[in-house]
């Protein structure tokens, strides 16, 4: 039976409940307290108010009405300022507008900035998720440089995106994902492959198909691509016909995907079939080349 996982996205988004009973307020009151007395912005955050506000927003995700959300991230506001999750909550449930979500975004990125000082940029580059604090922080970035790309703001989206996975190499949050679609959508093939290289361990279908595309523009029909070709159809045989035009792609997603079957297939076809489309001679070659696997 194959894994099932949501739509959506590429990624698959999670909310952890990263807390809930008093012990777990020491990460919240941590070494960065420390550094904010020692450069003078401790009052700027109420340690004490920002985890009582983080507790309700723990209480909205898991509230299934939208007027319940709301009110909750707004009385967290009320509590605690320096809320990040809050800000994100209300872009993603109140935003009358793209402007709206995006300023919300803003007042997220600039309260988790307060909230981890300014020595977190210094000091914990690379381990951003590992910091519960800095979650909330990373919410909030994402959802700012979204709606950067929906604005059109397509360089600095992408340099939010880098720079994310800068923080956080790990990523937890997909978000190399984003930012290779994004480089696909802009024909950024080198940076893109850099990008790809970065993360040479990936085995997914989405990796593998945009992967064995790229090596085609860089190289054509080379034993690279081939190579790369090779693994992407061991891991999703179905995408081909889709991308091909044997099958049609429906305009009606699945919500649920799983692992390797036609529902991923067409998913990714879906996202993807226009950039293999523009691509000189990738489809004659998909078509050659998988007929011989």
């Amino acid at each position: 039976m194959s894994k099932k996982k949501k739509t959506s996205s590429i990624k698959e988004k999670i909310f952890p409940k990263e807390g809930g009973n008093i012990i777990d307020i020491a990460p919240f009151i941590s070494r960065r307290a420390v550094d904010r007395v020692m450069s003078g912005t401790f009052d700027e955050v109420d340690e004490t108010a920002l985890y009582e506000a983080q507790e309700i927003i723990y209480r909205a995700w898991e509230s299934a009405g939208r007027k319940q959300r709301v009110q909750l991230a707004r009385e967290a506001l009320g509590i605690s300022p320096d809320c990040a999750d809050a800000y994100v909550l209300l872009a993603e449930e109140s935003a009358a507008s793209l402007d709206d979500a995006m300023e919300l975004y803003k007042k997220g990125v600039d309260a988790g900035e307060r909230v981890l000082g300014k020595s977190a940029f210094a000091d914990d580059v690379g381990y951003f998720w590992v910091i519960l604090e800095a979650r909330p922080y990373m919410r909030a970035r994402e959802g700012l440089a979204q709606c950067l790309w929906d604005k059109g703001e397509h360089e600095e989206a992408i340099l939010h995106y880098k720079d994310m996975l800068r923080l956080n190499p790990d990523d937890n949050q997909g978000i190399r994902y984003i930012c290779m679609s994004c480089l696909l959508e802009l024909d950024r093939y080198d940076e893109l492959w850099d990008l790809l290289s970065d993360y040479a361990g990936d085995d997914d279908t989405y990796w593998l198909y945009t992967k064995a595309l790229v090596s085609f523009r860089r190289e054509g029909d080379s034993e690279g691509s081939v190579t790369l070709l090779e693994k992407a159809v061991d891991a999703n045989p179905h995408v081909p016909s889709y991308l091909l035009g044997t099958k049609k792609i429906s305009r009606r997603l699945p919500e649920y995907v799983g692992i390797g079957d036609e529902s991923e297939a067409l998913v990714y076809a879906a996202a993807n079939v226009d950039t293999w489309k523009k691509t000189p001679g990738v489809l004659d070659w998909l078509a050659v080349r998988n007929r011989l696997l």
